[in-house]
């Protein structure tokens, strides 16, 4: 992967035929970013190699083949280009043109209810979407707390909420994470239960 790519959008996992083709990538609503300011485009991938590319009210229908593992073939208005597909998670996808440094990124909105149609609505989109992720690992997670240098733990955010309720414990009690061997983030119980 080009290092600019990694730079600019870390932690990318590439196209995997099958985990992703039939559950995250045909039929699906994928809205352009780049670009979305000027004009919105909705891109979908059919079974049938044809590509729609919506554009209000207009469908441009063109095609697309893959070509190794990750590597499709794409016809678009310029002629046709060659992309590595990547994943940044399920609603995150990267095409990563070959002949130059450019890339696309595209937010599946699908199973999105809002529209998005501006750069803040896809700000608004992805804060919610790992908003709501970083609550999930938060409240199924475990920590150890520290009081008056003694170690107590590992309990859930919501055992630890309902310590800090009953004023057993300060809410300023540094944590760690159970996979952590100290408490160099200085997080404390107080800013995992704002996140919840």
């Amino acid at each position: 992967m080009e290092d600019y790519l990694r730079n600019t959008i870390p932690n990318l996992k590439p196209f995997d035929y099958n985990r992703h083709f039939k559950s995250h990538f045909i039929n699906q609503d994928w809205v352009l970013v780049n670009g979305i300011s000027k004009k919105k485009s909705v891109y979908n991938f059919k079974e049938d190699h044809i590509l729609e590319i919506s554009r209000k009210a207009s469908v441009i229908k063109t095609s697309w083949t893959l070509s190794i593992s990750n590597i499709f073939s794409i016809e678009t208005e310029d002629g046709l280009i060659t992309v590595k597909a990547y994943f940044k998670d399920d609603d995150v996808l990267v095409l990563n043109h070959q002949n130059k440094k450019e890339f696309a990124l595209f937010i599946n909105t699908t199973n999105y209810s809002e529209d998005l149609n501006t750069i803040e609505d896809v700000q608004s989109f992805l804060k919610e979407k790992y908003k709501q992720k970083v609550s999930n690992l938060i409240y199924d997670h475990e920590f150890y707390y520290i009081e008056k240098s003694k170690e107590f733990g590992p309990f859930t955010v919501e055992e630890l909420s309902e310590k800090v309720k009953s004023d057993i414990i300060s809410p300023y009690c540094f944590v760690r994470d159970i996979n952590e061997h100290d408490y160099s983030k200085r997080l404390r119980i107080y800013d995992l239960i704002k996140e919840l």
